[in-house]
């Protein structure tokens, strides 16, 4: 049975059982009333101590998805059906990966699906109401993409402004319950100014002895290609990106956590087996072949090496593709398969069937076992479409 986590572990919205809780403690204690770590002001390493050491050898489940919202029957029927799924089931917190749209706007759409502001106050709506902590990191239909014509002409580099003023403005997830998350603070990204700013969307955070990271890398050649490629932007971003999973891996060791799990939007491809749906590049050195510039090269050279140092489990969950796998399609130099790295994809997209792939993967983590990982699809009854639920 899964043991529910602490409340020093998620941060409640409840003023009143905050306030209940801070009464407690000074009268008990009057010099934590500052630094407690169960009320808001207590400081990040002290929320990290604690989540690491809390429960650590207890199972627990999360939620993934992503690629969603596609269309309007997703937005108003599927989207709230899959949130109606995910908060009937006790999950520690919910993971979005990406893509609060489709890649272009819908003619004639009743729901915003050019990249308005309206696009990201639906998806805000939405995190809000999940009864568990909401993590979120951004896809290339949010911003990469927005530059498109049909998404409105927006400025790439505004959109993602918006979007860290929007969803990453405190150093707590989203959701009905918050989540306490380290952030990427160096100012390491540009900005639509031109300005070396916070990369504040790449969040860290540990439960039960596995560490969580996210990271922007995005599909469309992870900024390099479409309408309005952007090296200079991607240059910044990507650096950092390796910086902050470096980083991961490297406070993961300093833990002794069990596992990792790393979560970005871009599907970059990992080997010669599926240009359908991902870059195509030579498995051992990594370098993409199919002609098309290579947004990914050097962080997947740097993944590899921290997932064969670090020898754990380590579970890479993205979207982009739009098709759920759980496959192992990782290679070290000499053609060897990691068998220590996971890929999931989660579900998504497929528009033209309303809500045919409007389902979330529950994940069941549980610290004490060999793999730590384990992956469950979870079909949303009200969402099945080719077969209807009985």
């Amino acid at each position: 049975m899964m043991r529910k986590l602490g409340y020093s572990v998620f941060q409640h919205v409840s003023t009143g059982r905050l306030l209940r809780k801070m009464c407690l403690l000074a009268l008990i204690v009057p010099f934590l009333a500052s630094s407690a770590i169960s009320l808001a002001t207590a400081s990040e390493n002290e929320y990290d101590r604690k989540n690491e050491y809390e429960g650590e050898n207890e199972s627990y489940a999360i939620g993934l998805w992503g690629d969603l919202p596609y269309s309007d029957i997703q937005a108003t029927t599927g989207v709230p059906n899959l949130i109606a799924d995910m908060n009937a089931q006790k999950l520690a917190f919910t993971i979005h990966d990406g893509d609060l749209k489709a890649g272009n706007s819908t003619p004639g759409s009743v729901t915003p699906t050019t990249c308005e502001n309206a696009v990201y106050a639906q998806a805000l709506g939405y995190f809000n109401a999940l009864k568990a902590p909401a993590a979120f990191t951004p896809g290339d239909n949010d911003w990469t993409d927005c530059d498109r014509p049909s998404n409105g002409g927006f400025n790439s580099r505004e959109r993602l402004d918006y979007q860290r003023q929007l969803f990453f403005n405190t150093k707590f997830s989203l959701g009905r319950r918050r989540l306490v998350q380290q952030v990427q603070k160096a100012p390491l990204c540009l900005s639509a100014n031109n300005t070396a700013v916070a990369c504040v969307e790449n969040r860290r955070w540990t439960v039960g002895k596995v560490t969580y990271v996210t990271l922007n890398i995005q599909g469309s050649c992870n900024n390099l290609c479409d309408t309005a490629p952007d090296p200079e932007e991607y240059t910044a971003r990507n650096a950092a990106n390796i910086a902050w999973m470096r980083e991961t891996f490297q406070e993961a060791k300093a833990r002794n956590s069990v596992a990792v799990m790393v979560i970005s939007q871009g599907n970059p491809g990992w080997d010669l087996t599926d240009g359908t749906r991902a870059p195509l590049r030579d498995p051992r050195t990594l370098a993409q072949t199919d002609g098309q510039p290579d947004g990914f090269q050097s962080f997947l050279l740097a993944l590899r090496d921290e997932v064969i140092a670090f020898a754990k489990p380590v579970a890479y969950v993205h979207g982009d593709s739009h098709y759920h796998r759980v496959d192992k399609p990782f290679l070290d130099e000499q053609g060897r398969r990691l068998e220590n790295f996971t890929r999931v994809e989660t579900f998504g997209d497929n528009a033209a069937n309303g809500t045919n792939d409007v389902n979330w993967v529950k994940v069941t983590v549980n610290p004490s076992s060999r793999e730590v990982f384990s992956y469950q699809p979870q079909i949303v009854p009200g969402n099945r479409v080719a077969v209807p639920s009985l």
